[in-house]
């Protein structure tokens, strides 16, 4: 990860710290990732041009016998809250991408006064039976690729995809992924809906919805979706993209959110 600094930020209640990573100057932003971990997307330097970015770790990746302690979403959203407390923050914009998508929509709805503007990219969190979010969990490595991309081929995803060739890095990449992915499925599998189709109304942020066109993991129509129920968010599709815009097309990406952020 190309990153400035990471914060072990200590929590109460007994959590784990949690690992931030800090970048950037200005006005501050969090990002929350996807399931498959803590991540510092080329994007991310992007927006730090601009901006002071906190990407925390998601609950329960460090040690998952934090998610004994943590039940539901109530749960998850107060450990966020106490997280941006003790990171010092007061209102911030928010980015979400796919699980973390889902959970800053929680926030937000939750928060309502806390987040300035709210950016969801490929957000889970909403189902329908006629388009039904697919497993990420319970696949093959190579069903997984094609869920993720659009276009596999691409530089930019096979420098996504590339795991170190070190032993003990690698060793440690995949020990990194099984702790997200074990923390993040507690809240969403099998099933991503957990009544935030009622809470999408209370968002008072304005929200952009990024979504890539293509994505074979969480269909596009519910970028439309988050849109109706949100009061006040608009949607830009990213053509030629999946599960990950900013991978695929990071300059489109960045480029929606900095004159997003910025307005």
């Amino acid at each position: 990860m190309n990153i400035e600094t990471a914060q072990n930020i200590e929590l109460p209640g007994g959590f784990a710290a949690n690992p931030v990573i800090i970048k950037g100057e200005g006005a501050p932003v969090v990002y929350l990732h996807g399931p498959f971990g803590q991540e510092w997307d080329g994007f991310l330097d992007d927006l730090a041009v601009h901006r002071r970015v906190y990407a925390p770790a998601h609950a329960g990746a460090e040690q998952t016998e934090d998610l004994d302690h943590l039940d539901g979403i109530p749960d998850l959203i107060l450990y966020y809250d106490d997280l941006f407390d003790r990171l010092g923050l007061g209102r911030v914009d928010l980015v979400g991408h796919s699980f973390g998508g889902m959970v800053a929509a929680e926030y937000a709805s939750t928060f309502r006064d806390r987040v300035g503007k709210l950016v969801l990219i490929d957000a889970m969190g909403l189902w329908r039976d006629d388009a039904p979010v697919e497993d990420h969990l319970l696949v093959s490595p190579q069903k997984l690729v094609k869920l993720l991309f659009h276009d596999p081929s691409k530089p930019e995803v096979a420098a996504k995809l590339a795991m170190p060739t070190e032993r003990d890095a690698m060793n440690a990449a995949m020990v990194n992924r099984f702790g997200a992915l074990a923390s993040t499925s507690h809240f969403i599998h099998p099933i991503p809906e957990r009544g935030l189709k009622r809470r999408l109304r209370r968002i008072k942020a304005e929200t952009l919805v990024l979504w890539g066109a293509e994505d074979a993991l969480v269909p596009p129509s519910y970028a439309a979706e988050f849109a109706e129920l949100i009061p006040n968010a608009r949607v830009e599709m990213i053509q030629k993209a999946g599960h990950l815009p900013q991978v695929e097309q990071r300059k489109v990406v960045s480029g929606h959110l900095e004159r997003f952020l910025a307005g």
